[in-house]
């Protein structure tokens, strides 16, 4: 793709993004959406693929029927309450025509079809833009009108999207796939405590947006799809190959760990708003992710296939993307010591 066009398509993303978090208005936050929406969608379609169209057609379809239907609660709100700020949102059939309409947006259960397909039908490096920086603005809106929706819907909503995302990750053997479902498991965390600790799902977010994006630049610099594939990278990139054991590990929530933080937060905040089983639950559907992030870290170290390549080891990498990668796999790992300043932040 024509540099100057990535430029545009990166600028409008930046653009939308901006515009959806720092509105007060429902049609703003329309608009910023919908830049997003088509500002992506080139980007997915770019390798001219018939799979790769495929999930272009399938987004497209899918965001466009979310944007109506936020436009749709903005306006029913607004007809019968007279206010269009997002916050003021408080007619209970415009709240729930948003939370599904939200939920359409970020692919939380029962929505969440579309966002495997979609993932696995695109590159890595915008796989890495559809999990993390296109989820941003339907999270903000959900921050914004948190007071407004209903607990009860969100839980368990919340614990489908737990379950579902685990169990559909265990038996899939592409990468992509695999972290697609690792996203809706994640986004069953931040929907649970929304509506008692705001602050704790944008924290969550935050860390997760910092997890994943390692683990997509890790994989996108190894060049693995596949689990197979993963197999023989040990030889070609050994050290980012172990390192990235400790970044799976992060991102199933093991202590201690980044990823063991936001779990940890949400456990303790479930039990102190009495809701000590629907915690158990949640601890325990976390399992299911950590056996297929298992999975991934024992294909990427520990196996030894029989048919190991004679690739030379890499001596030549790209050396701004390596200093990312290095800079997001420390805090991936060892942001854990520093949660007493995290407490006092949030």
């Amino acid at each position: 793709m024509n540099p100057q066009a990535k430029m545009i398509f990166a600028t409008s993303l930046l653009l939308g993004t901006t515009i959806t978090i720092t509105s007060n208005h429902w049609v703003m936050a329309w608009t910023g959406l919908e830049i997003n929406t088509l500002a992506i969608l080139p980007l997915i379609s770019k390798s001219h693929h018939p799979r790769a169209i495929e999930a272009a057609t399938k987004y497209f379809l899918v965001q466009a029927a979310a944007s109506t239907l936020v436009l749709f609660s903005s306006m029913t709100n607004a007809w019968n309450t007279g206010q269009w700020d997002i916050t003021q949102l408080t007619h209970p059939a415009s709240c729930l025509i948003l939370t599904a309409a939200i939920s359409i947006k970020l692919g939380l259960v029962p929505f969440h079809f579309w966002f495997p397909e979609v993932l696995q039908g695109s590159s890595l490096t915008t796989g890495l833009l559809l999990s993390t920086i296109l989820k941003l603005p339907p999270i903000t809106l959900l921050f914004m009108t948190s007071q407004s929706l209903n607990p009860t819907l969100l839980t368990t909503m919340a614990i489908l999207s737990a379950a579902i995302g685990g169990w559909m990750g265990l038996n899939q053997t592409q990468i992509r796939k695999i972290l697609a479902f690792s996203s809706i498991s994640h986004l069953g965390w931040m929907t649970i405590i929304l509506v008692y600790n705001p602050k704790l799902t944008l924290l969550n977010f935050y860390l997760y947006v910092l997890m994943t994006s390692t683990v997509f630049l890790t994989l996108n610099s190894m060049k693995v799809l596949k689990l197979s594939t993963l197999m023989t990278a040990w030889t070609k990139t050994p050290s980012l190959s172990a390192i990235s054991l400790l970044t799976l590990m992060s991102l199933a929530g093991l202590p201690p760990l980044t990823g063991f933080l936001p779990k940890w937060l949400i456990i303790q905040e479930l039990t102190m708003q009495e809701m000590a089983p629907t915690a158990m639950i949640m601890s325990l559907l976390s399992l299911l992710g950590l056996f297929f992030y298992l999975r991934v870290a024992y294909c990427a170290t520990i196996t030894l296939p029989p048919h190991t390549t004679n690739h030379m080891k890499q001596w030549h990498t790209n050396k701004p993307v390596s200093m990312v990668i290095a800079i997001l796999t420390t805090l991936s790992i060892m942001l854990l010591p520093i949660s007493p300043m995290i407490f006092a932040i949030i």
